[in-house]
Order: C-alpha cells, then structure tokens, then sequence
C-alpha cells in the first residue's frame, strides 16, 4: 500500500479541523460582517481576522452560526489541501533529485556547463529538467547581462523566437477543435489581402496545413532584411502586406520542406482573422493565462530591459569578441519570432503538454488534437526532413522528441520532451553561435538514464566506499583543460573538459589499492593504472595518466 503526501495530511490534520468546527459551533458570541458583506455571503472570523472584522450585534442565531462556520471550515480545507497538493509536488522533486543516481547525473550537468561557458566565453545560460509535473532541477550560469554582472537564472527572460510557432500553432489548433476553420483551407480564405505571385498555378493551394508543416512553398522571409542587423528592425503587419505581392512562391506547395517565418506569420493573421481578437489578446486569454504562463509574451518585454530580460549577444567574432545586440521589436514577424519567456515557463509548458497526454480530456487543447500536433505529417522525398503541426518531430536512439528551437539576433533557445518518458529540458542561451540542441541532448544522455532507473527502483542506488570521496574533484591540465572525478554508481569516474558530448567520454575506473585504479575498457577488461598523488597529510593534490600528471583544484 503506497502512502500518499495527501494521505498524511489527511490524517493529521482532517481530526483537528473536524474539533475546530465543532468547537466554534459551540460558541455562542459570533460578530458579522457589514450588512452589504452579509448579502453578498462574505464572512470572516473574528479570530484570525480580527483586524478586518466589523463589530455588530451578537447574533443568537444557531442557523446564522453554522453557516458562518461552515464557510469558515470548507476555506481552512480548501486552504491545507492546496497545500496537500503542493508539498506533495514538491516532496516528488525532492526525492528524485534526492537519489545519488540523479544527483550525481545533475552534478555532471553542472560541472560540465560551467566549464563550457568559460572555454568558449558564453555570457550566459539557464536550463531546465522536468520530470512530469515537477521542475526537478533550473539553475542559471553566467551573466544576463555581462557588463552589469547581473547573473542569469532560472527566472531571466529570453528571446524564444521560434518556439513562438507552437503558440501560433496551438491557437490554429483551437480554432479547428471548435469547427471555425479546416487546415485544408486556402490561406487566402481568411486573408482576403493575400496576393503573394503564384508561380505555379497548376500547384496545390497553400494551405493552413501546408504553413504548420513548412510544406507550402512560401519564401523563408518577408521583403526586410531583418535578420541582417545591426538595428534588427521587424517590419510590421502593414509592412508585410505591402510587399507581398511583391515575393512570389519558392516552390509548388506541398513539394518540398521549406521553413518559413513569412508563413507563420501570416497564420497569426489568421488567428486574429477568424478569433475577432488582437493575435496578442487571443493568445493570452486562451493559451497563457490558462497555463500560467506570466513570464511569456507575445513580444520581447521592453519593460524588462536591464531587468528581468536578458542582453543578448553576437556569436565570436573574428577577434575573439562578442558584441552586445541592441534591443529590438519582432512586430509584424511575431507570431512566427516574438515570443519571450523563461525556463520555469516554458518547463510549465511542457509539463502541461505531459499531464494532457497522461490524463486525456482537454486542457487548452484536446488530448487528441495535442497528438496529432506530435505526429509527423509530413516526409520530404528524401524521407529524412519531417515535420508536425508546428512542432519540429524527431527519433533518436528509440526516442522520439517533440518541442522546436529558437535562433533570434542574440539568443538561442530549445524546448524538447521526451512525452513516453514524460522528461523535457529547456534550455535558454543570449548568445549566438552556441548550439542550444546540442546542450538539450547531452543533458537528456546525462540525466534520463537516472531518472529512469530512479522512477523503476527507489532507494536501490549502489552503496560507495565513502573513502572514494576523497578523490572526487577537479584536475586541471597544464597546458589546457581539466579532468572531473565523480562517483557514479559506486565506482570513480573521470570527465574530461571541454567537450561537446561529455557522457561519452566518461572513464570508468577500478580501485585496486591504496591510491590506484585501473582504467576500465568498454569491454570491462583493466587498462592502464591511474595514480592519486598525496601530501603527507593525506590531501589528494595530482592526478596520474599515461606518466603525465594534473594538478588538483581546491576550494573551486
């Protein structure tokens, strides 16, 4: 029999508040609101509410009392069960992080981040892991803002660019759930303004689906040169609609993957076409609010300037520098490249996509309709480029992931979910030329593993030798790099720094006595001897390899 966090507090505390009515029923002095709060059904108690209550006649009423307590005690309930609720979700990220398996897993991650943004000088990054319901684990490094020192966090906003499209493709989506428009409709159906040159009039319409697939032929960019800097001005809606008819279409639809921001675009035009509302206005009232969503908007926050909003930066130039971008307006290109938000966000987005698929009914979207966002529905010829509805769709080692990545003038973002194993990373960078994908698939290769084995045998970690720990830390190479010694599963293992893909070249190790060990072949046959040099006192100060040494780091 499990024993849930809400079982305990039932227990605890369901006898107290049952004495605590029956106590206050048999009161016999009660003092009522203000007649026009007794109307409208408002009460307080004069005990824990003393300051706010308004002294009035006694009531002998025992109808008048009961009603006053009973709205007292379905508050204090509600009130502990939230609470219930919350130190339950909270008590499940405790013991998953708890687990030496996933702490040791985390460890690495962050080991291993802090040294790639000193060696290849990132200002700054915030990441996230959810598993299921639960933020088990955000952490800032580095600098939001290089300049005023102002550290980067779990809670900094970004740039998403655009993962903006899964917003614009999830309010498609409502829109289809409730039968105001079809993907197979024309896009000109709703944009009566739509005059883009077809090129190939033989071809296929471009539809709604087309866009969400990138499969419609559309040119990548509206007519502005954008991207090109170092102003970075967006152009707006009317400006969009002013040289449309102007560009004219790349491919016939539905021939080839082509991504187009241009079509995004003009699917948030839909939006506001067939809603009657402000694409912003719709996509807060129906898709943020509802997810809680607070720190994510449908345009970089101006008002979060050397705030909350984190500086972006270029990629390395040619003398080893970065140059701060200027802040700048998506405007017309938002619904495909405006959106901002942070990890603790868009972890709440992802765990809200893993809560619908496990639970079904609907949450801002149907349960179906969220998976068939997740399904490829579309295969270029060569089989190897596919696409979801909005959302980018891949299969790697079994897996298959969901989510999209952002590139934006001085940031870089990506959301991918693994839904089968209800884990997701977030992982949110303000500088160019740094690959956010890339960081999101080690940290799934690093830290999956352990959350899987953790979820399938709780408190079954391997034991260590606590003598180990004596040689856990970092060595540093004399002529660049370094070496990180953990425990993992009961035995020593070596990282070696920098590295784009540290979970493979982890070195296993074997103690054989005193201060040696043998490296350990893939095969599990014992390489070369490894040596832990000590001083007098004992104190680990260089590690052996090959004859060659590294010294050991203190107090890092």
């Amino acid at each position: 029999m499990i024993i849930t966090f809400q079982d305990i507090i039932r227990i605890l505390f369901l006898p107290i508040l049952q004495e605590y009515q029956n106590a206050w029923l048999q009161k016999k002095n009660f003092y009522i609101l203000n007649q026009e709060e007794q109307v409208a059904g408002k009460f307080l108690d004069p005990i824990l509410w003393r300051d706010t209550a308004v002294r009035c006649r006694q009531s002998n009423s025992m109808f008048l009392r009961r009603e006053i307590m009973k709205r007292q005690f379905k508050g204090l309930r509600a009130l502990l069960l939230v609470l219930a609720f919350g130190v339950a979700g909270w008590a499940n990220a405790q013991s998953i992080t708890d687990d030496p398996r996933v702490a040791t897993a985390l460890n690495m991650i962050e080991v291993w981040v802090d040294a790639q943004l000193a060696y290849e000088d990132i200002p700054g990054m915030s990441m996230g892991v959810v598993n299921d319901q639960d933020m088990i684990w955000s952490r800032g490094f580095g600098f939001a803002d290089v300049a005023k020192k102002r550290p980067a966090t779990p809670g900094t906003i970004y740039s998403i660019c655009s993962i903006s499209k899964l917003f614009t493709s999830i309010a498609i989506m409502q829109l289809w759930e409730q039968g105001k428009l079809r993907l197979d409709d024309a896009i000109k159906k709703y944009l009566p303004w739509f005059n883009i040159q077809d090129k190939y009039p033989d071809a296929p319409e471009i539809t709604i689906q087309g866009i969400l697939t990138h499969s419609s032929g559309l040119p990548r960019e509206a007519d502005y040169p954008y991207w090109t800097g170092p102003e970075h001005i967006f152009p707006t809606r009317e400006q969009i609609i002013q040289r449309l008819s102007g560009q004219e279409e790349l491919y016939p639809a539905d021939t080839f993957y082509q991504y187009s921001n241009l079509g995004m675009a003009l699917l948030g035009q839909v939006v506001a076409a067939v809603s009657g509302q402000d694409y912003d206005v719709y996509v807060k009232e129906h898709i943020l609010d509802p997810l809680n969503l607070h720190d994510t908007t449908p345009e970089i926050p101006e008002g979060q300037k050397e705030k909350k909003l984190a500086t972006g930066y270029s990629m390395k130039l040619r003398d080893g520098q970065r140059r701060e971008i200027s802040f700048y307006l998506v405007n017309g290109i938002a619904p495909a490249a405006g959106f901002a938000s942070t990890v603790e966000d868009l972890g709440r987005f992802a765990s809200w996509q893993i809560r619908l698929l496990e639970k079904g009914g609907k949450e801002v979207l149907g349960v179906n309709t969220l998976k068939k966002m997740h399904r490829v529905h579309w295969f270029d010829p060569d089989w190897k480029t596919t696409s979801g509805l909005g959302f980018s769709v891949s299969h790697r080692d079994e897996k298959t992931y969901v989510g999209h990545g952002g590139s934006c003038p001085g940031y870089r973002t990506q959301v991918s979910i693994r839904p089968e194993d209800k884990i997701a990373v977030i992982v949110m960078i303000n500088a160019q030329g740094v690959s956010p994908s890339a960081y999101a698939q080690e940290v799934f290769d690093i830290v999956a593993p352990a959350i899987l084995e953790a979820i399938k045998s709780p408190g079954e970690a391997k034991k260590y030798d606590p003598e180990l720990e004596k040689y856990v830390g970092r060595y540093d190479r004399p002529l660049g790099g370094e070496t990180h010694v953990f425990i993992k599963d009961a035995d020593l293992v070596m990282m070696y720094l920098p590295s784009n893909n540290p979970s493979d070249s982890l070195t296993k190790l074997k103690h054989i006595e005193n201060n040696i060990f043998r490296r350990v072949r893939d095969d599990d046959e014992l390489a070369e001897p490894i040596i832990f040099e000590t001083s007098p006192d004992g104190i680990v100060t260089r590690l052996i390899h090959n004859s060659q040494y590294s010294i050991r780091v203190h107090n890092e």
